[in-house]
């Protein structure tokens, strides 16, 4: 089958709706993706046309979007392109929909915490302390202990 897949990196617009359905999970929300360009005579970046998609998340990744989004947060959205037109009260409508396969934080313009949700039956895991990766060279691993850096924020 052939599908037009796409990648929209930009902003959420509106406050995700999330339902349970029959069939699963439903999410949706608008996502506002706006470009820039450079502008040699303002010497100086100017944003474009913004461009508004609704995004549709199914199952798991909607009850995800429901826990983990909300209006202003910068994410990238990969999924199959939907274009509708529809005539209501005698005018045509088009709107761009993008039924999401992915959807996470853009990592370029902040910082995530990533969080596995727990499985029905599973009791909760709790936190590992992240493993040390790197090592100053001729040391044994347990010897090192190299302070982290802490993120700017926690999401």
């Amino acid at each position: 089958m052939n599908e037009t897949m796409v990648c929209a990196v930009g902003n959420v617009a509106t406050r995700p709706v999330y339902r349970d359905l029959a069939n699963g999970a439903s999410a949706r929300f608008r996502l506002a993706v706006t470009s820039r360009y450079w502008d040699r005579e303002k010497n100086g970046w100017t944003d474009g046309h913004t461009n508004f998609f609704t995004v549709w998340a199914n199952r798991a990744l909607a009850t995800n979007v429901g826990a983990s989004v909300s209006v202003g947060d910068p994410v990238i959205v990969q999924g199959r392109l939907k274009v509708r037109t529809e005539t209501r009260d005698g005018q045509s409508w088009t709107s761009a929909d993008i039924d999401a396969v992915a959807i996470g934080h853009d990592l370029s313009r902040g910082t995530s915490a990533f969080r596995r949700p727990a499985k029905e039956g599973e009791p909760a895991v709790s936190q590992r302390p992240e493993p040390s990766w790197e090592s100053a060279p001729d040391a044994p691993p347990e010897s090192v202990s190299q302070p982290r850096p802490e993120p700017a924020g926690v999401t």
